[in-house]
């Protein structure tokens, strides 16, 4: 069967609960469409990080690839369009404060997804879910991770990668008291959706 890798992090900063984790952990293991759904969870560590991405794409030789982030702040599921070549911002989970860095010195500027950002967001609209198309996932480790996915997506033809950025869940909302949140089960099910538009489109 044909595999979808799916990854989230863990928690970091000043987030007690990651919700991409939960995500991640409630399809991991799923079946949609002919694909079986892989979950993995990721480090907040930029260089761990990178190479656990690696190792899992090794493991399971995805057709796609969807990356979760948490954007504590936002009220939309936002799917990315671009990564950047920018290591930049706020210490990993190890203290590890990178300034305007590379991610490869030797890689493009950036890269764009082909994962099918407008029909993800026109099918979440259509479901009643606040969604838009982001023009930027920052320079910290969900930009990282995205380039890394873009990457092999680019030397492996036929594969999609890309990057959606969350909402913060009730339980994190509640517990931080400053971010708006969804129910878990609303940011699984419009995590469900994305996908099924990923399938669509590869299949297609």
């Amino acid at each position: 069967m044909t595999k979808l890798l799916v990854t989230g992090f863990e928690p970091f900063l000043h987030y007690k609960i990651n919700p991409t984790m939960q995500i991640v952990e409630n399809l991991d293991g799923e079946t949609i469409g002919d694909y079986r759904i892989v979950g993995r969870i990721l480090s907040v560590d930029f260089q761990q990080s990178a190479e656990q991405l690696k190792q899992y794409i090794e493991e399971v030789k995805p057709q796609i690839i969807i990356s979760l982030g948490l954007a504590g702040g936002r009220f939309k599921i936002t799917p990315e369009r671009i990564a950047i070549n920018v290591k930049d911002g706020e210490p990993d989970n190890n203290g590890y404060t990178p300034v305007d860095e590379s991610i490869d010195k030797d890689g493009a500027d950036a890269y764009l997804t082909n994962l099918p950002i407008r029909n993800m967001v026109n099918r979440l609209q259509a479901a009643g879910y606040p969604a838009e198309i982001s023009n930027t996932a920052g320079t910290y480790l969900c930009n990282n991770i995205m380039y890394e996915g873009l990457v092999y997506a680019q030397q492996h033809e036929g594969v999609r990668a890309g990057f959606i950025h969350i909402p913060a869940s009730f339980d994190l909302a509640i517990q931080h008291g400053k971010i708006p949140g969804w129910h878990i089960r609303d940011l699984i099910a419009a995590v469900k959706l994305c996908i099924e538009e990923s399938i669509r489109a590869t299949n297609h």
